[in-house]
């Protein structure tokens, strides 16, 4: 949903409110988890950054995804940070662009609470609702290897929307955009240099 002023928040939460009666905008729910992506149509896009070592910033890494900290940049604005994430929860990403702003509904589709020999996990993915400008998944997790490296994941699979379709390459940039952003705020949340 594009918009010529910043929507306050009853409005906003009307918008949520709403999409329980929509669909995932995608067929393909869940394969995000072991970076699966569909074969043909989407972009995919995987962005990694260390975040620091140790059991510690583990945990700081993990409760700055619970927090949502992931979307704490001036241009992007979660509607709203208080959600629990669980399957099925609803949230909308309100973002600021170009003299316009976007509501982009979003689900969470699975969360990610593992351990293996190698790695423990701990994340979720969320997939576009119908009205949303891209329709897709992305995954954001965070990582403890053995070696003691924690690492901050994110990834997607994705392609315009309908009205997103005439600005493909804006959109693009604006993915990329998120990416890079989104990495920057879990390095300065959890507390690690770049």
């Amino acid at each position: 949903m594009f918009l010529l002023t910043k929507p306050k928040r009853a409005a906003v939460d009307a918008f949520l409110e709403a999409q329980f009666e929509n669909t995932f905008s995608y067929p393909e729910t869940g394969q995000s988890r072991h970076g699966a992506a569909p074969v043909v149509g989407y972009n995919v896009d995987h962005n990694r950054v260390q975040l620091g070592e140790g059991r510690a910033t583990f945990e700081r890494a993990k409760q700055a995804v619970r927090d949502w900290k992931m979307f704490d940049m001036p241009w992007v604005q979660l509607c709203w940070p208080g959600a629990r994430i669980t399957a099925g929860t609803n949230v909308a990403a309100l973002v600021s662009h170009f003299g316009f702003w976007s509501l982009n509904p979003c689900r969470v589709v699975y969360t990610i609470d593992e351990a293996s020999d190698e790695i423990e996990r701990y994340g979720f993915a969320y997939g576009t609702l119908v009205g949303h400008g891209e329709i897709g998944e992305e995954r954001f997790s965070v990582e403890l290897h053995t070696d003691g490296a924690v690492w901050y994941d994110l990834y997607a699979f994705s392609r315009p929307g309908n009205v997103a379709r005439l600005g493909a390459p804006i959109a693009r940039a604006l993915q990329k955009r998120f990416a890079r952003d989104s990495k920057a705020a879990m390095v300065r949340t959890v507390g690690a240099k770049a």
